[in-house]
Parts: structure tokens; sequence; C-alpha cells
């Protein structure tokens, strides 16, 4: 599979400078090997959080020498090992946080813990950057794995949360479009009347630095053929760079037709906390752990401008 929509990514996160990451319980090969990948191609510094003689194991596992990274010994409970990882977050030892073997019940609990989490005054949200063959640039799809049921006022902060990262990777006035089942408002459908009110605060001022368009079905969004042929005038609708899922449902699905359906290449991040956090799945590939990894690094380099 190719990742070349990546590579121009991977460089400019290894020119920037390697971002300090905390991963937490990286206690399987797996789940080590896309820190190692990482660390090795100068795109992240790993802090190995969890119980020592699990990771040294998995190390052995893999085949890796681990011996120059700082390892951060825990008790083997993944939680302690998550507290442990967010508290270096918190304390700015590590820009990044990094998901090992854990659940994500567990890593996630610590990432939104009110006292001693990386919480904001942004909400927590999801991004999936997705190099899919048929397309000619990448594509981002939110919210795909936080918000179940977003309201109008949490999908304005997921999109203001994707405008700021794929700001961060380089794109200027991404364009975003916000997806309902259909292109016109219907008063009966909630999601196209969220839709128009995103647009419309687009148009004050309230939401800056993107060209919003909605509703779009997914058609219409992703294909101009389709559009002309339904008399849409937009400057999203065929080339967008980010889709606004109306719902985890909804996203989750997008993203999964894309890398089942369309042999594409997902990476994901969690955005809005106080730093890059990234999620992966326990059976996500090297590679997918690799460029979340560039993606965090990215993001945690604007943060250090």
């Amino acid at each position: 599979m190719s990742n070349n929509k990546f590579d121009a990514l991977i460089k400019k996160a290894q020119d920037g400078g390697a971002a300090i990451t905390a991963v937490a319980y990286p206690c399987s090969a797996l789940a080590l090997q896309g820190a190692v990948d990482a660390a090795k191609e100068n795109i992240i510094k790993p802090i190995l959080v969890g119980p020592k003689d699990k990771i040294q194991a998995a190390a052995k596992e893999l085949g890796a020498d681990i011996s120059s990274y700082e390892i951060v010994d825990t008790p083997d409970v993944e939680r302690v090992a998550a507290n442990k990882a967010v508290e270096l977050c918190r304390e700015g030892k590590a820009e990044t946080l990094m998901k090992g073997s854990l659940h994500t019940d567990a890593y996630m609990g610590a990432v939104v813990a009110r006292e001693t989490g990386l919480r904001t005054k942004s909400r927590i949200s999801h991004v999936f950057a997705i190099d899919c063959p048929n397309f000619d640039k990448l594509t981002f799809v939110t919210d795909a794995a936080v918000n179940i049921a977003p309201t109008l006022e949490d999908k304005f902060h997921i999109v203001n949360n994707s405008i700021d990262f794929v700001t961060a990777l380089g794109i200027n006035m991404p364009k975003v479009a916000i997806l309902a089942a259909v292109e016109n408002i219907n008063p009966k459908m909630l999601t196209t009347i969220e839709a128009a009110a995103l647009c419309k605060m687009a148009d004050r001022g309230q939401i800056k630095g993107a060209i919003l368009d909605g509703p779009l079905a997914l058609d219409n969004a992703v294909s101009k053929e389709a559009a002309e042929i339904k008399g849409i005038k937009s400057d999203v609708a065929g080339d967008p760079d980010i889709l606004l899922a109306p719902n985890l449902e909804a996203g989750n699905m997008i993203y999964k037709m894309f890398v089942y359906s369309a042999n594409s290449l997902a990476a994901g991040l969690v955005i809005g906390a106080k730093v890059p956090v990234i999620l992966t799945s326990r059976a996500d590939t090297a590679e997918a752990r690799k460029i979340s990894a560039v993606l965090a690094t990215l993001a945690a380099q604007k943060v250090r401008k």
C-alpha cells in the first residue's frame, strides 16, 4: 500500500524535530514497534511508561534495542500506567501522548479526567487522516471515535479543532464539508439545520481559517460530478479537505469504508487536549501507528512555535 501522501508530512515532522512522547503501557511487540519505528525515523523521542519487565519482554520479542529509551516503571496496572503517562504530559516532560497495548477506556479515562487529565476549554475530539488512492490529497474525517452524538455546540468545537490541526500540517484555508443524508435543509433533519448554522457561524467570523459548506450528502461532498449533476455550486463540493460527520456512527462507517473498501491508509489523533493524543486500535498496523505519531509531532511542533 502506498502512503505517498504522507511522505511530505513525515519529512516535515523530521525536519521540525522529534517530539518527546509518553508511550502508555507498550507491553506488546506490535504496540512497541510503532514507537520504535517512529523513534528510528526521528519522529518521536519515546518515554516508555509501564511495567519495566513487560516492556523489556516485548522488546525482546520484537528484537528491538530500547536501551537508549527512558523507561518509567509502574505497577502492572493499565490505568496506573496511563495516569503516569498523562502526568508527564501535564508537567511538560512530554509533548505528545501515545497509546500502547492497553484498553481504550483506561487510556482515555486518564486523558479526560477532570482534575488530573488533559482537558482544555475546547471539547476533545478525534480526527482521522486518510490516504485514499482515489483522491489526489489527504482527506480528514472527524469525529469517528470520541463524540457519540455531538450537539451543535460540540460540532463547533470539533470543526475548530480540525481546522487548527490541519493548519498545523501546512494546509491553509481547508475546505470543510459538513455531511448529512441530503444537501437541502430539512426542518425534520436536525443535522441539516446544524450544518446550515455552522456555515452561518463561519460567515459571521465565529469560525475562522476555513471554507465551510453544508449540508452536503457524501456523494456530492466528494464527487464534483455528483455535485454538478445536482446543480450544487460550491467551493467545497468535490474538493473537501475535512469531512465533518453528523455523528460518531456515520464517521466510523466512513472511515472504515475508506480503509476496507478503498485500500486506504488511515491514522488517527485525539485533538483539543493539552497535548496531541495518539489513539490507535490494538489491531492497528505499525505503519498506522507511525503515521499517527507523525501527525502528533507536527501538532506539537506548532505548539512549540
